[in-house]
């Protein structure tokens, strides 16, 4: 019998795991940081094996901890962010992450090919990446092409054979149909192969491998859950089933999400859906975000700074925060320019004008999503970082003329223990 349901989210600067008792109750959280990802002009690279390291130094503690029992695990990861492997699993070099924005030349191939409602178009798919590592030359040798959460599944597991409906997305897979497109197939031809086999989030894929068993120190008759990425995992920390309630993440990235009655799409704005636990889960992510603050300031000194903003007074400057050129939502334009000037004298009021210039695009991601027949918000939920400030929280209300609240359950790594809870559910039922 499960004992304990892990969830791990791979973050962009350290992984969290979140472990859940048999009655869904919290019992442990443990962060491992690691470096962060190598970034040169358009290129985001980081090494897939600081993430397996960081996993097993993870699990390793938690076995420690936990009772000698099996448990259940599930993998959050970055959407977007691919790599390349042999038949054994090993990484061909570094992933490219899911700010890498190297593939204009392939994003422009696949709009002429994929149909307007995929999920594949954009220099920031992975769909896009494939391409460009294609027309690199880079693929020979290569058995699969995974992302990021379904490599540290497989490494859990010991084959790398399964991916999950949520990550496949930006990879081309069609939600609706449940296959990869025919479209999509007469493009890769004979590369097809190295696409893994589709599964539902929340899949029970098997028993952990014994390798890592012993290693790891857990249970061998542990499950690996099928994963998701990010985004989603922290929409299902919230527990929100209603569809007048968005979710907003505010971590190093801005992601909306917000159930919908049937999948809504618009790749001109970033807009997709996912099948998640049989529900359409609409939304998109901006490259807004805490990365943006953390390039002027520190988490402490962001705290200081915001007692002295006054969120009902607004500063009147005009940002729009990016870390470098390139959006994805609620516009898509890879060479959108950072606004962020000019730059007032006082620290506080450059903060607040960073705050609101994120708040305006959470507010014209919820309208654009009401615009394509999602459910106008009453409310909005608030996960990441960014949730427990009372300032920022208070401004985002004015912005977004609705009540904000924070998550009571806001971490990426709860939605996946969650998710790991469904899976073992799944399969006894």
């Amino acid at each position: 019998m499960i004992r304990h349901h892990i969830g791990i989210d791979l973050g962009t600067s350290g992984l969290r795991a979140a472990v859940l008792d048999a009655t869904g109750m919290p019992v442990a959280q443990l962060h491992e940081p690691i470096p962060a990802a190598q970034r040169r002009g358009d290129r985001s690279e980081q090494d897939p094996e600081l993430w397996w390291q960081a996993v097993r130094r993870l699990l390793q503690r938690l076995a420690h901890t936990l009772p000698r029992a099996p448990v259940a695990i599930a993998v959050d990861g970055t959407s977007g962010t691919l790599l390349t492997m042999n038949a054994n699993g090993r990484p061909f070099g570094p992933a490219l992450m899911y700010d890498d924005a190297r593939a204009g030349v392939q994003a422009e191939t696949l709009r002429r090919i994929a149909p307007q409602a995929s999920a594949a178009h954009g220099v920031s798919t992975s769909a896009a990446r494939l391409l460009w590592l294609r027309d690199q030359g880079r693929l020979a040798g290569v058995a699969r092409v995974l992302h990021q959460a379904e490599w540290i599944a497989g490494r859990l597991l010991g084959r790398y054979d399964h991916g999950d409906e949520n990550n496949a997305l930006k990879l081309g897979y069609d939600p609706v149909l449940r296959c990869w497109p025919t479209w999509w197939c007469d493009e890769l031809g004979p590369l097809v192969r190295l696409l893994p086999q589709i599964v539902p989030a929340g899949t029970a894929l098997g028993v952990i491998a014994r390798a890592v068993a012993q290693d790891t120190g857990l249970h061998p008759q542990s499950r690996i859950i099928a994963g998701t990425t990010d985004g989603i995992a922290g929409f299902l920390a919230t527990g929100v089933r209603d569809p007048g309630l968005g979710v907003t993440s505010l971590g190093s990235t801005l992601v909306l999400k917000q159930l919908a009655d049937r999948p809504l799409f618009d790749p001109s704005a970033g807009i997709y859906s996912h099948r998640i636990l049989g529900h359409w889960l609409v939304g998109g992510a901006s490259n807004t975000g805490g990365a943006v603050l953390a390039r002027y300031f520190t988490a402490e000194r962001i705290e200081a700074l915001s007692g002295a903003i006054d969120p009902e007074q607004a500063s009147g400057l005009d940002y729009y925060p990016l870390v470098r050129p390139g959006e994805r939502f609620p516009i898509s334009d890879p060479h959108l320019r950072p606004r962020l000037k000019p730059r007032p004298s006082e620290d506080h009021v450059f903060l607040q004008g960073l705050l609101e210039g994120i708040a305006q695009i959470e507010a014209a991601g919820y309208a654009r999503l009401a615009r394509i027949g999602a459910p106008p918000v009453t409310a909005i939920v608030s996960v990441g970082g960014g949730a427990a400030n009372p300032q920022w929280r208070a401004l985002r209300a004015r912005i977004c003329r609705v009540p904000v609240y924070p998550a009571e359950h806001e971490a990426a790594a709860h939605g996946a223990a969650l998710l790991a809870q469904q899976g073992t559910r799944s399969e006894t039922s």
